[in-house]
């Protein structure tokens, strides 16, 4: 089963005052765009450049940012978090995932950290992965057709160190469901199945005209 044949309750835009998401065809470019800052986002946190390099790329990302001022837009009209095709959506914001499966039974993802992402030692900020766990977790809900929720809670267990520019995979299912709540699980694993990190958490769905 696929995401498009995952229908939500009638009511799931009603939950809350969320706008309505739909996927989002900028055009090639967009996803050139997204590809070269995520690389600008490493570079950032690990080049060690002379002084008037440090001045002709900050006059370059002055540039960048006076090119795009114009175009700021309200939450779900731009293209970031609405490009399915993209890692992470296309969202900057979001670790650069991509959906393998998406069905009621569970939802899996891969991710490949980098140096953007690292807390020492090369390892993966410990910071990061409950925003990973977070983005599953919101997978996890739409995937099982509740409505909109937002999370109460998230309790991560960091198994072994997480490792940069190595394939990872992240899985999340719903364990159960309580009224309003919704009783969710997830775990990362590397490669040969060691998990490295787990979480469970607390999802509750939204009243008609809560943000």
């Amino acid at each position: 089963m696929s995401a498009d044949d995952i229908q939500p309750d009638p009511d799931y835009y009603k939950h809350g005052g969320f706008p309505k998401f739909q996927p989002a065809d900028p055009g090639p470019g967009f996803g050139r765009f997204v590809e070269a800052m995520r690389r600008i986002q490493d570079l950032a946190v690990s080049a060690d450049a002379d002084s008037d390099t440090w001045v002709t790329a900050a006059e370059r990302a002055e540039e960048l940012a006076a090119l795009l001022e114009p175009f700021e837009a309200a939450e779900g009209v731009g293209p970031a978090s609405r490009v399915p095709d993209l890692p992470g959506g296309g969202s900057l914001l979001m670790p650069p995932f991509r959906l393998v499966t998406m069905a009621p039974e569970g939802v899996e993802v891969t991710v490949q950290f980098s140096r953007f992402h690292v807390g020492g030692n090369y390892a993966v900020h410990g910071g990061v992965l409950p925003l990973m766990f977070d983005s599953m977790f919101g997978m996890v809900i739409h995937a099982t057709g509740r409505p909109i929720s937002r999370t109460a809670f998230l309790h991560v267990d960091y198994r072994n160190v997480t490792p940069i520019d190595v394939a990872l995979t992240v899985r999340g299912w719903l364990d159960r469901v309580e009224g309003r709540k919704a009783f969710v699980n997830a775990e990362l694993t590397a490669p040969d199945g060691t998990i490295l990190a787990q979480a469970h958490g607390l999802m509750v769905r939204l009243l008609p005209g809560q943000p």
